[in-house]
């Protein structure tokens, strides 16, 4: 059985299922407890947990990731929220230097179960430190995992299987999906992570993209259909492991490849996606490997910069067109 709720609430519904499932698993960060959430996505937690399990913080990213961080190495599941991940630059040496190299450092005496959640990317006006776009960061750091997804099923899912993991995840959301709707199993439902999903099958381009970016991406599909090209679209969901099977077979198909990342073009996700694909399916290439990324820029907060910056359906169009040689 499924049924539509909102991004939110399938992350909730899944913190709250794993809770309940493990003693060990708990939440902290700032404004989790007594104000649900500073995008409700823990509403109620705190009424059934109680503040030893739903904790709230000073704001002091760094002390309540470090705290997180020791707990995880002492045999508890923390899960760490960000108001935003612009915020967890403050603990980095927490995520980079403790929570990914625990296991290495011990050599292998000690894990670090942990999940780091929380928005990431750009959510409308709020200028150059609040729209960063945090996902190639993370995953340039061996020993993280990270996730980025848009789906509510997929959140529900993945964040399920962050929970249990040994290893710490990054996992990343977006501020203005909080409300997003979508179909979501009830009870117990798991994504595995490192698997892609195709969104939609198509014969003349592979699109890749993921988290919000998917909405754009789909919306150019469905306006390139219009013009007789078949785009096939796939959710990488995860970025590190990175699906690149699922990424070669689609451009093995359609022989095209436009990458669609809302992070800035130099050394990002889309760098990495056009690497493999070159390196595993040049000879299949047709056409070279285009991205649509943000603007190599900082963001501005002018809506008309906003605009600008960011890539949309219009520029998705426009780069397929182009690797498919139609005017």
């Amino acid at each position: 059985m499924s049924r539509k709720i909102a991004l939110r609430d399938a992350l909730r519904e899944a913190m709250t299922e794993e809770m309940r499932r493990d003693e060990s698993v708990f939440l902290l960060g700032e404004e989790v407890a007594q104000y649900n959430g500073a995008y409700k996505v823990s509403k109620g937690m705190l009424d059934e947990f109680g503040a030893k399990r739903v904790i709230d913080t000073p704001i002091a990213e760094l002390g309540f990731a470090g705290i997180g961080v020791g707990a995880a190495m002492n045999g508890l599941r923390p899960i760490v929220e960000f108001m935003t991940w612009n915020f967890a630059v403050l603990a980095f040496d927490q995520i980079v230097n403790n929570a990914a190299k625990t296991l290495s450092q011990s050599a292998g005496q000690y894990s670090c179960p942990i999940v780091f959640r929380g928005p990431s990317g750009a959510a409308g006006q709020l200028a150059q430190q609040h729209s960063q776009t945090f996902e190639s960061w993370m995953a340039n750091v061996p020993g993280l995992k990270v996730i980025s997804c848009t789906d509510p099923a997929d959140a529900k899912g993945l964040l399920k299987s962050a929970i249990r993991d040994s290893d710490p995840v990054c996992f990343m959301e977006s501020e203005l999906l909080y409300g997003y709707e979508g179909e979501v199993p009830e009870g117990e439902y798991l994504v595995p992570i490192g698997v892609a999903a195709v969104r939609r099958e198509g014969t003349d381009v592979t699109l890749v993209s993921y988290n919000k970016m998917m909405l754009p991406t789909m919306e150019a599909a469905e306006e390139l259909a219009k013009e007789g090209i078949s785009a096939e679209v796939i959710d990488l969901r995860t970025i590190r492991p990175l699906d690149h099977a699922t990424i070669v077979k689609s451009v093995k198909k359609t022989n095209r490849l436009v990458v669609i990342d809302e992070s800035w073009p130099f050394a990002g996700v889309s760098a990495e996606v056009a690497y493999e694909v070159q390196k595993y399916a040049f000879d299949y290439l047709d056409a070279p490997v285009t991205r649509v990324n943000a603007a190599d820029t900082n963001l501005g907060y002018a809506p008309t910069l906003v605009e600008e910056y960011m890539p949309n359906a219009a520029k998705i169009v426009k780069a397929v067109k182009e690797v498919a040689y139609v005017k």
